[in-house]
């Protein structure tokens, strides 16, 4: 009898896993921490680097191949003029340029990393996050902060692109 059962509960289970379509999520996930010590905020950036690709490319109409063998200075040039305008943060009410230190590719994800020098008191945090949400409405940014020992997130959305945190 409980064979019967459980193989009844898996074949319902697996009948309706197979009835729905495929649907791509489109998330990106973002890691902010601030490092008093260094007066700094350290930014880590983990985007689907063809959801990337394909955003750059209709903004700027352009072919890019960010990740690849066929990559170029000029698709590194638009990726940080990309990130730089819907990506920014304002350190207690000032915007604060972030400084593109490096990327990488892990799997089909660009990791890129930055950082804000200079920040040696924190009281406010405002960010604004659209980034992919221009070519995919459905983009879901996932910001994780760490700072003074204070852990959130927050979830920036095509309708909730700005956050403000206070400390």
């Amino acid at each position: 009898m409980k064979k019967t059962i459980l193989y009844l509960f898996f074949g319902v289970f697996f009948l309706s896993l197979t009835s729905f379509g495929f649907h791509k999520f489109y998330v990106a996930v973002y890691q902010i921490n601030y490092a008093p010590e260094k007066e700094m905020l350290q930014i880590t950036s983990r985007i689907f680097v063809d959801d990337l690709n394909k955003a750059l490319e209709k903004k700027y109409n352009k072919k890019l191949y960010l990740g690849t063998d066929k990559e170029s200075p000029e698709d590194v040039v638009l990726l940080k003029k990309y990130l730089s305008e819907h990506f920014t943060i304002k350190v207690n009410g000032q915007s604060r340029p972030s400084n593109f230190l490096s990327k990488e590719l892990e799997g089909d994800v660009l990791i890129c990393y930055s950082s804000i020098k200079d920040v040696s008191k924190l009281k406010t945090l405002e960010v604004y996050n659209s980034v992919l949400v221009d070519w995919d409405s459905e983009q879901q940014n996932i910001a994780h902060f760490t700072i003074l020992g204070t852990k959130q997130s927050f979830l920036f959305t095509v309708s909730s692109t700005k956050r403000m945190l206070k400390f």
